[in-house]
């Protein structure tokens, strides 16, 4: 894990829950065309938070962070359908659910400090 930075923690943990869904669901529920959808998004948001913490410039560490919060968004709407159409147990799904509105939180408090720190 890498020290000091919650965001990258819980956005990597995140993502191997990702993985292991995606995993679940193409082997036991035969389903690929969500599955690829919420593998790319969910997987995103870490690798876009990861690649803003090298940003050249604060303009360029904001815009990885949009981007990691646009795939936030992206996820938990591919949560949400999941839980929905009961490919996912309702329980197993909200846990996820909770972990991506947990990260967009942090997300979007860091754009704020960001953006007031650039001005």
């Amino acid at each position: 894990m890498i020290k000091d930075n919650p965001l990258l923690d819980k956005s990597l943990l995140f993502a191997a829950r990702i993985v292991k869904l995606n995993r679940y669901l193409i082997k036991e529920k035969h389903e690929t065309v969500i599955s690829k959808q919420i593998v790319r998004s969910g997987t995103s948001i870490g690798a876009n938070a990861n690649e803003a913490v090298y940003g050249v410039s604060p303009a360029d560490f904001i815009a990885k962070l949009q981007i990691s919060l646009k795939e936030t968004a992206e996820t938990e709407y591919w949560l949400r359908l999941l839980i929905l159409s009961e490919y996912i147990e309702e329980a197993h799904g909200e846990s996820m659910l909770n972990d991506c509105l947990e990260i967009k939180k942090m997300l979007i408090a860091s754009l704020k400090t960001a953006k007031e720190n650039k001005k």
